[in-house]
């Protein structure tokens, strides 16, 4: 299957689906499934949706919590910084490291 293919199937299914959302959905599902001809059944698809959906989800929790710590972190004079706050820091590049790992299809960093 081609990302055409994919595209258009997922347009069909999602027909309010911005030109955006229909490329994002692509990109996430290419990355996670190797063989994306499985997708062309619906049924396969409606499951490799789900759980990259899930993935996303929780790659999103992650950061938003992150980046609430982030925020306290930035006020704080990093030349004072305790080793929770380091902390704080490897876990932010760790969690960014998974969105980004969603979208190339490969472990950008491993901390």
């Amino acid at each position: 299957m081609k990302c055409q293919q994919l595209a258009q199937q997922i347009e069909a299914k999602y027909p309010d689906a911005t030109p955006q959302e229909v490329a994002r959905l692509c990109l996430l599902l290419s990355t996670q499934n190797d063989d994306l001809t499985a997708l062309a059944d619906p049924a396969q698809l409606d499951e490799a949706w789900k759980k990259t959906s899930l993935r996303l989800q929780h790659a999103t929790d992650q950061h938003a919590a992150m980046t609430d710590e982030l925020e306290q972190l930035a006020s704080s004079d990093p030349r004072a910084f305790s080793q929770d706050q380091i902390w704080v820091l490897v876990r932010a590049i760790k969690v960014q490291s998974q969105v980004l790992e969603m979208y190339v299809g490969e472990a950008a960093l491993d901390v």
